[in-house]
């Protein structure tokens, strides 16, 4: 992978922002900053960048709200949170809203470059050669990344196509977590934080995600794609 993505920094420390600019730069990446989310809409309207590294606490709207607001425009790009608050369910506050992954402060500089480049990887890593899997009136094509619809295409992050790519490439086979968590490249294996991304998947293949026909949970297991007419 080149290292020439183009990485959006929004954080409302100034000093974090400029040590960030200057680390990230050093490593070969192109760096565009924003100190709150208003800006960083902003900047967004004039740059494409490849990944968004995103505070979580910032005065007025909010990293979560910010992204959550992103991702209901259709922003697909990878996002990553940076959040002050380790618990769990700040954690999943973030997956619900539509990040790719989070890093607790304090972090090490060099622990930031592994977490971008994995996330990277992820959104480039192309997929194994398959047939169309159809999942009722949609259809997964693997080697386009594509989920289309009636409708036309359906928006998939990159966890998101991440997560259906793996799964479509063993149908019938049930995944445990940990082999979810490896196909995300994602740190944390919990429960909690593998069921959101299962629950956002959900949303768009199922007809009723509370009554799920392809994409089923095998309790004390993992999770299994059943595509069908």
């Amino acid at each position: 992978m080149a290292e020439e993505s183009h990485i959006l920094i929004v954080d409302d420390d100034a000093r974090l922002r400029a040590l960030l600019s200057r680390f990230l730069s050093e490593r070969g990446f192109r760096v565009t900053t924003a100190e709150n989310a208003a800006v960083a809409r902003d900047r967004l309207r004039f740059v494409a960048p490849d990944l968004i590294v995103l505070d979580v606490m910032m005065p007025g709207e909010s990293g979560v709200a910010l992204i959550a607001g992103l991702r209901r425009e259709g922003l697909t790009l990878p996002v990553l949170l940076l959040t002050a608050r380790g618990a769990p369910e700040d954690r999943i506050a973030g997956f619900e809203a539509g990040a790719d992954d989070y890093l607790p402060k304090p972090f090490a500089p060099d622990e930031l470059v592994l977490r971008i480049r994995a996330i990277l990887r992820r959104a480039v890593r192309p997929l194994a050669p398959a047939g169309p899997v159809h999942l009722g009136d949609a259809v997964f094509d693997p080697a386009r990344g594509e989920l289309r619809g009636a409708e036309g295409v359906r928006r998939l992050t990159g966890g998101e196509l991440a997560l259906l790519a793996a799964l479509a490439q063993r149908p019938g086979t049930v995944l445990s977590r940990e082999e979810i968590a490896a196909a995300l490249d994602m740190d944390d294996t919990s429960e909690r934080a593998i069921d959101v991304q299962v629950t956002r998947l959900r949303r768009k293949i199922e007809a009723d995600p509370r009554e799920p026909r392809f994409l089923h949970t095998v309790r004390g297991r993992g999770y299994v794609l059943k595509p069908g007419p």
